[in-house]
């Protein structure tokens, strides 16, 4: 018989082709051997992804750090780490959709202020669920940036580095808050309740734990670069919230909404 991926003559007990190393497949695709295929690439815990996922918490820097000084076989590549990532994502917002579409309710009930701002909130979620990916995506050096200004005056991680560094952050925080998301929406909270509220404070501790071992530095100096981290995200926000508000004023938004606000408030005062 003849390899199916290299096409190398195989003896007849041979279970590994000499070649390529592919596993030799005898049988017929099954659901059996379906899921056989899936616990072995996935569950068992010799497997990459497995032990990146753990190690990511346990041993980030063993992980992190490998990638960037050159040994990228023991754990997943960042890449196909991301590429999982946006995956599952995908997955969790379909789950919320097809089971759960209450979770993604956030608009408010009530004047009609806050009417026009729901439809307003609304829009901003769907164009989330379209264009989640790229938005993913953008965080990541954003993030970057960030880390840059504020280890100004620790150069052990140039800005390419510190890319991998919350790739891999971002991509094991999405993983996790999908599945804290599909919870909370099991018990009927939105992803603006329970669901946001564990998961943001996550991803901030989470992001403080692997930089402090991947720089090596003392837990006060953490809570300090955590700190300024946390004021130039707050800078950050400013200057996105403006040009949000200069991008709504361009297409339109902004006039729909302070016109439904003085339609409120005329209403009110007949």
């Amino acid at each position: 018989m003849d390899c199916k991926n290299c096409n190398t003559i195989l003896k007849d007990t041979d279970d590994f082709c000499n070649a390529c190393g592919a596993k030799v497949i005898r049988n017929r695709l099954t659901v059996s051997n379906l899921f056989a295929h899936f616990s072995e690439q996935f569950l068992n815990y010799d497997n990459k992804f497995f032990q990146t996922f753990i190690q990511l918490f346990t041993k980030p820097e063993a992980v992190i750090g490998s990638y960037i000084n050159g040994t990228r076989k023991k754990y997943v590549n960042v890449i196909s780490y991301f590429a999982i990532a946006i995956t599952v994502s995908g997955l969790q917002m379909y789950i919320l959709n097809k089971f759960f579409p209450e979770a993604l309710d956030i608009a408010f009930s009530g004047t009609g202020t806050n009417e026009a701002t729901a439809a307003l909130q609304q829009k901003n979620m769907q164009f989330v669920q379209e264009y989640q990916s790229i938005i993913m995506m953008l965080f990541v050096p954003i993030y970057a940036l960030m880390a840059r200004i504020v280890f100004f005056d620790n150069k052990k991680f140039n800005y390419t580095e510190l890319l991998v560094i919350f790739m891999y952050i971002l991509s094991q925080m999405t993983i996790v808050g999908a599945v804290i998301m599909i919870i909370s929406a099991n018990f009927g909270e939105t992803i603006a309740g329970v669901g946001a509220m564990i998961s943001i404070p996550l991803q901030i501790i989470y992001s403080a734990y692997c930089l402090k071992r991947l720089f090596k530095i003392s837990v006060k100096k953490i809570i300090f670069r955590t700190l300024f981290f946390l004021l130039v995200l707050c800078v950050f926000f400013i200057l996105f919230s403006i040009l949000s508000a200069v991008l709504m004023f361009l297409t339109g938004d902004m006039q729909e909404v302070m016109e439904a606000q003085k339609a409120a408030r005329e209403a009110s005062g007949t």
